[in-house]
């Protein structure tokens, strides 16, 4: 699903998913190396028009990994949270846009630092947060289809 198509499914639960990712600018991204091992790197999440967005520096290992295998986690800035905010992480799929006028237009709107710079539609398949909440975790779930589901760990 999009990030539009999330936020009208579970709108609470999308504000406040996009308030932790938003407080900060750095992020951890996992991706998948052509072997098949993890790699995880620094890396912002954009928002346009209700869409999510990566970006990337021209020939990355981030990007060039998302080109290989598109599968994707990234955990809203992890250590600088608070017991008052809960742990953030959301996955799916991304894929980059190659479409000449679409590169155009963000090149026109975002201005990243280089043109050659990849760009990468997000379509979420898993969003987690967890919280201490008393003597237990707060675990809130969203999948697509099933909803946020919440559940307690003690």
């Amino acid at each position: 699903m999009t990030w539009q198509q999330f936020a009208a499914d579970a709108p609470q639960f999308a504000v406040e998913i996009r308030r932790q990712f938003t407080a900060s600018r750095h992020h951890v991204l996992a991706t998948l190396r052509r072997d098949g091992s993890p790699r995880v790197s620094a890396v912002e999440l954009h928002w346009s028009d209700d869409q999510l967005e990566l970006w990337s520096m021209p020939g990355s290992r981030k990007a060039l990994d998302l080109r290989a295998d598109g599968r994707f986690a990234v955990h809203a800035r992890p250590g600088a949270t608070s017991a008052a905010d809960p742990d953030v992480k959301l996955s799916g799929v991304a894929t980059e846009v190659t479409d000449p006028g679409e590169r155009r237009r963000w090149i026109e709107r975002a201005a990243p630092a280089s043109t050659e710079s990849h760009l990468f539609r997000v379509d979420l398949t898993e969003v987690v947060t967890t919280a201490v909440d008393g003597d237990h975790l707060l675990i809130k779930l969203w999948r697509p289809a099933r909803g946020v589901v919440a559940f307690r760990r003690y």
